[in-house]
């Protein structure tokens, strides 16, 4: 069986201009040569697989190049490499010090490569000093490091920095087609754009992820095969997804999220690759955003389809809630109850039910679609006007009372409520508890006024019941206040009124502020929404409250005929 050589050695960048992503850095050190100004120490630091070793060995290289070498001359007698990740004691250093006075036997420098130079220990790093501020004329040093935090700041200030940048997606991409060309394989355009993402922008997992697909699907490598090697989330999956939610349908998106995870993906993965979906398509709408879109040309195709679909208000929301659940989520002890609730509220941002639609009528839809009758929308415009003339007839006809007493004929026209009129005001301050009062009545206003609603015809007896099951619900409540005051005056009826005496106006005024409850339970129970609630002031009444000592006697000896028995057995006086 021949050797395999994985596409990571096989295609390592044998000069500057094959490195892939790192432009800046490479004509910065193509110059420095060009015009003999190359620093002595030099620290390369940036992410895994991004280019820092190949260029420090190309650099290398080229250093000692003067033309008249032959092709494949690497000078590996001149370049040292140290794995300082296992050669991190004081003796390494100092055996490297030792061999630093030995001048070079072919070329002009001797390059020391030291890489993972952040795992040296303190004592090592203190050993180095001396030696990396003034080397010999014929050494070189390059130091590499993932993480540039952890290098003492002396040795940082006697290196030439160059901070290598991670791969970007579009830069990957172009290098993995170029391989699959070079090895004959068809490679779809998505499939390697998913690899490239898969990378996060190391050029070393890039080609170790496309070696491990290619071993799977062969001379095809195609978008399909790619994302169950790597069980990584299809673009399906979220364009599905983001249809589901735009038609509201939230048992199918509820059975999709569950196959999702059938799949081995968590909830997290879902949730934060959905929020960037929006986000794609929120980049989609803008002609000066597009670019910002990561994706192969199928796939961009695809977004800007959906992304007309989907309203901007839409997506600004979409992406508040799926940021919200994925912030929520470690911290969440029912995690796939929190996903499927935010994927239950992406669902509702564009519903558009009975209570949206309901918005222009006073009684519901559904109460009309029983009956038969088509509802009629209320015209705001007109309203406004038929509001306005109400308001002047008012005040023309209270301006003839004041010189003159004339017969009304007809009931003073009723206000009509604005609708669009927006008045925020505190919730607890007596202007908010006076409008909403006044709008409850003139909901019942208007509700009353309408001819089809039923007025079924009832006894008093039953009148009485239902009234008692009102009572009853307030104790159950807790409301024993109002309960009382119901309980304290017995209503009469008159027809369609009901009749109640009260002794004072400190009651009458706390049921008027209570009466819309009662008034829709005792119109719902008897279907007759004709029943009309007249309150009254009897002063016998409230007479009759001032009881003498031998009258509170009385009523305590009715409720309880021991207290009887207890004055006579001690000789009490009352």
């Amino acid at each position: 069986m021949e050797h395999f050589v994985v596409s990571a050695r096989k295609y390592r960048p044998q000069t500057f201009k094959d490195v892939v992503g790192q432009q800046a850095i490479t004509n910065t050190l193509l110059n420095a040569i060009e015009n003999n100004h190359l620093a002595q120490a030099l620290l390369f630091t940036g992410p895994r697989g991004v280019g820092k070793t190949t260029c420090a060995r190309i650099l290398a290289k080229m250093i000692n190049s003067d033309g008249s070498e032959t092709e494949d001359e690497d000078f590996a007698f001149n370049i040292f490499e140290l794995d300082a990740a296992s050669n991190n004691s004081v003796d390494d250093i100092r055996s490297l010090t030792d061999q630093v006075r030995i001048p070079p036997q072919v070329g002009k420098y001797k390059v020391y490569i030291i890489d993972e130079v952040h795992m040296l220990s303190q004592a090592a790093f203190n050993a180095f000093l001396k030696t990396l501020e003034e080397p010999p004329k014929h050494c070189i040093f390059i130091l590499a490091t993932t993480e540039k935090h952890k290098i003492i700041p002396t040795i940082l200030s006697r290196c030439q920095i160059f901070d290598f940048k991670r791969i970007t997606v579009k830069d990957a991409k172009e290098y993995l087609k170029y391989i699959a060309q070079e090895q004959g394989i068809n490679a779809e355009d998505d499939a390697l754009h998913i690899i490239a993402q898969k990378a996060d922008g190391a050029m070393r997992d890039a080609l170790s992820i496309f070696d491990r697909v290619v071993s799977f699907s062969g001379k095809e490598l195609t978008r399909q095969a790619v994302t169950e090697n790597l069980n990584v989330l299809d673009y399906e999956t979220y364009f599905n997804s983001t249809d589901l939610i735009l038609e509201n349908k939230i048992p199918e998106l509820l059975i999709q999220f569950n196959h999702t995870l059938s799949k081995g993906f968590d909830g997290h993965h879902f949730i934060a690759g959905l929020a960037s979906h929006f986000r794609d398509l929120l980049v989609c709408q803008n002609e000066q955003t597009i670019e910002l879109l990561e994706v192969g040309e199928d796939t961009k195709a695809k977004y800007l389809e959906q992304s007309r679909k989907a309203p901007h208000d839409f997506l600004i929301r979409g992406i508040e809630l799926a940021n919200d659940c994925d912030l929520k989520y470690k911290s969440s002890k029912n995690q796939r109850l929190l996903v499927e609730l935010c994927l239950m509220q992406l669902a509702s941002i564009t519903f558009d039910g009975e209570k949206k639609n309901s918005k222009h009528y006073i009684i519901p839809p559904s109460y009309f679609k029983a009956k038969g009758i088509t509802p009629i929308p209320v015209d705001l415009e007109k309203a406004k006007v038929k509001s306005a003339t109400a308001q002047n007839q008012t005040e023309e006809k209270s301006n003839d009372n004041d010189t003159v007493d004339k017969p009304i004929t007809a009931d003073p026209p009723k206000p009509v409520l604005d609708l669009k009129k927006d008045q925020r005001t505190s919730g607890l301050s007596l202007k908010s508890i006076r409008a909403k009062k006044e709008h409850q009545i003139r909901q019942m206003e208007v509700v009353i006024d309408v001819d089809d609603l039923p007025t079924e015809d009832f006894t008093e007896e039953q009148f009485h019941t239902t009234w008692n099951n009102y009572i009853a619900q307030l104790h159950k409540k807790g409301e024993k206040i109002m309960a009382s005051i119901l309980e304290m005056g017995e209503p009469t009826l008159n027809g369609t009124d009901i009749q109640l005496e009260f002794p004072n106006d400190t009651l009458r005024v706390e049921l008027e502020r209570a009466q819309y409850p009662l008034m829709e339970f005792l119109r719902k129970t008897l279907q007759n929404f004709n029943l009309k609630l007249d309150i009254s002031v009897n002063e016998e009444i409230s007479k009759k409250y001032a009881f003498t000592t031998q009258e509170k006697y009385e009523k305590l000896k009715e409720k309880n005929a021991s207290i009887e028995v207890l004055r006579k057995t001690f000789g009490l006086d009352i």
